[in-house]
């Protein structure tokens, strides 16, 4: 089986997650693809399609977003897999309607919001402020959520 795992990735965090998920799909042929780098993308050869993106400031990358508004009608023709990471647990499932159409996220044989990171080592000094004064964050932290990246892998099996 091929599989498409498309992501966008500011820190590294969404791409991580899409990492985890290639290797817990060691039975598929996978193929990473980052939507920022990868403008045109043919899904007419993937078998199933994986979306992952991250929340920051409120929004999906804008990558992401404009390979989904360009390719909802593909989407919509293969088996389908949808995450997010978000580090505001509360709000996650919020965030996750506004970054995927409700089209997909129905369509979609899985939906998980996977957690996210804040990772200092890799925020210009604005996103450090920000996320000191939001968040109430001073240092790197990982509340990814492991159960449900496996809990996707699974259903994409």
């Amino acid at each position: 089986m091929k599989t498409a795992i498309i992501y966008a990735s500011k820190h590294g965090t969404t791409q991580k997650v899409a990492n985890e998920l290639s290797t817990l799909l060691p039975q598929h042929d996978v193929t990473m693809l980052d939507a920022g780098k990868n403008h045109k993308i043919d899904l007419t050869t993937y078998d199933q399609i994986i979306v992952g993106g991250s929340i920051h400031a409120g929004m999906i990358q804008t990558s992401l977003q404009k390979f989904i508004e360009r390719n909802t009608t593909s989407l919509l023709q293969k088996p389908l897999g949808i995450f997010l990471c978000c580090m505001d647990e509360k709000e996650a499932m919020n965030q996750f309607e506004k970054a995927f159409p409700e089209i997909l996220r129905h369509h979609a044989k899985c939906c998980q919001c996977v957690g996210g990171e804040f990772l200092f080592e890799k925020m210009n000094f604005l996103e450090k402020l920000m996320t000191r004064k939001i968040a109430g964050v001073n240092e790197t932290v990982s509340k990814l959520r492991y159960e449900n990246i496996k809990a996707l892998a699974q259903s994409m099996t």
